[in-house]
């Protein structure tokens, strides 16, 4: 466990080096635990792969105080049980102009795009943040033999509800956005609505499928 001052009211919780599940499970502990028992000084939490940033009233505390809380807090949420993840199930339509990049993805693996789609649609991913934009869930992670680099020139413009794939990161883009990451596939289900609790289509600490279908099934999922 580390600490480390990221502005006058803001403190950073490192809870392991490595980005996987056994260090976001003591994220997630530490930030249940404190959503749950909220300090009277604190003010946000923003979960990362290994780390929790912790912005509190630097009127009411200070970086020492701080740590000292959070040292006893992560002490306790270490003996607790975090809370059944829910699983989210996500169409996607693959290719054309839903995922303009597949076939480049492929050729640059020696895969055939089907290939891609089935690996893609084989994990079940964890979601470890959401940052970017309001319903961007970071979710890992992608199959190694699928990983590829974010392209070199982002798109102005990437639709709302198109799946890409950055390194061993895959994600939805939840609105209309300028984006660099490469896109495979598009989903009808909107990722994030202000009226729906949650808001986003997956939260943190979430399982997350993707469900491969039919341009026909996109156009009726879409309607609705």
């Amino acid at each position: 466990m580390r600490f480390r001052a990221a502005s006058d009211r803001a403190m950073l919780v490192y809870l392991g080096e490595e980005i996987g599940l056994p260090t976001h499970e003591r994220v997630l502990k530490l930030l249940r635990l404190l959503q749950k028992e909220p300090p009277a000084w604190l003010r946000n939490l923003q979960p990362a792969y290994t780390s929790l940033m912790v912005t509190f009233d630097a009127c009411r505390v200070d970086h020492a105080q701080v740590e000292a809380t959070l040292r006893e807090f992560e002490a306790r949420a270490a003996t607790t049980h975090t809370p059944k993840q829910r699983t989210v199930e996500i169409p996607v339509c693959y290719g054309g102009e839903f995922g303009p990049d597949l076939e480049d993805v492929a050729q640059a693996h020696g895969l055939k795009p089907a290939e891609v789609i089935q690996l893609h649609a084989s994990r079940t991913y964890h979601a470890y943040f959401l940052g970017f934009a309001p319903g961007f869930a970071y979710l890992g992670e992608l199959p190694e033999e699928i990983a590829t680099p974010r392209l070199e020139s982002p798109r102005k413009k990437v639709p709302a509800g198109s799946v890409g794939i950055a390194g061993r990161q895959t994600a939805v883009y939840p609105f209309a956005t300028p984006g660099g990451w490469r896109l495979i596939g598009r989903t009808p289900l909107p990722v994030f609505r202000s009226d729906r609790e949650p808001m986003e289509l997956a939260s943190v600490g979430d399982q997350v499928r993707f469900r491969p279908v039919s341009r026909e099934e996109f156009r009726e999922l879409e309607s609705r």
